[in-house]
């Protein structure tokens, strides 16, 4: 199955808590929710829920796992059961089993190698939303192949970007690529392999 990142960016590539004011204010963020402001595009919720219900599940770092059961777990939605339901991975060195939510399987020690093996099954594409650490130390191993961006036309100037100093240079061919009434492009971006003239190195480990 294919790793596929889906994520919401600003133009200056922020990343850090678009849903809601007190979503993930680490580094003193102050501008949470800067993606809801836009009111709701039809066009970006018909795009993730055409992918999400195909979806063979989630691969997700620690705290997008704890942040995002925690919060639709409280509200009367039907991204809740969609979300329980789910078949969810959870890198972390810092969790313990049994996780909280139902369907939730630990992946620990060596991430990347466990990634690896889910890649092998088959299925449809398994998604990682948020996760940034996560997302960093894949992408330079070749272990993601697309991500679908929403890239919302607003400039932040602070804030946690999806490609923070230190990403290993890659090159990327999009597709599939939409402009909303709102003026958000939603387009999905695929790797090229590597070529061996810089891109696609490097060897961090996270799981954030």
């Amino acid at each position: 199955m294919r790793i596929v990142v889906i994520n919401h960016v600003t133009l200056d590539g922020v990343m850090q808590g678009p849903g809601r004011s007190d979503e993930d204010t680490r580094d003193g963020f102050t501008h949470g929710g800067w993606a809801a402001e836009r009111g709701g595009d039809e066009a970006v919720t018909r795009a993730w829920g055409q992918r999400l219900s195909a979806s063979s599940g989630y691969l997700l770092g620690r705290r997008t796992y704890q942040d995002v059961l925690g919060h639709w777990n409280t509200q009367d939605s039907p991204f809740r059961d969609a979300l329980n339901n789910a078949p969810k991975y959870v890198a972390s060195h810092t969790l313990t089993e049994p996780l909280p939510w139902p369907h939730s399987t630990l992946i620990g020690g060596d991430v990347p190698a466990a990634v690896a093996e889910l890649k092998k099954a088959p299925g449809n594409d398994l998604h990682i939303m948020g996760s940034g650490a996560l997302i960093r130390s894949l992408s330079p191993l070749g272990l993601i192949d697309a991500y679908l961006l929403c890239l919302h036309p607003v400039v932040l100037g602070s804030g946690r970007r999806l490609f923070a100093d230190g990403f290993s240079p890659t090159d990327f061919d999009a597709a599939d690529v939409t402009t909303t009434a709102s003026g958000v492009i939603i387009a999905e971006y695929r790797p090229r392999p590597a070529t061996g003239t810089g891109t696609g190195t490097g060897t961090g480990v996270g799981v954030g």
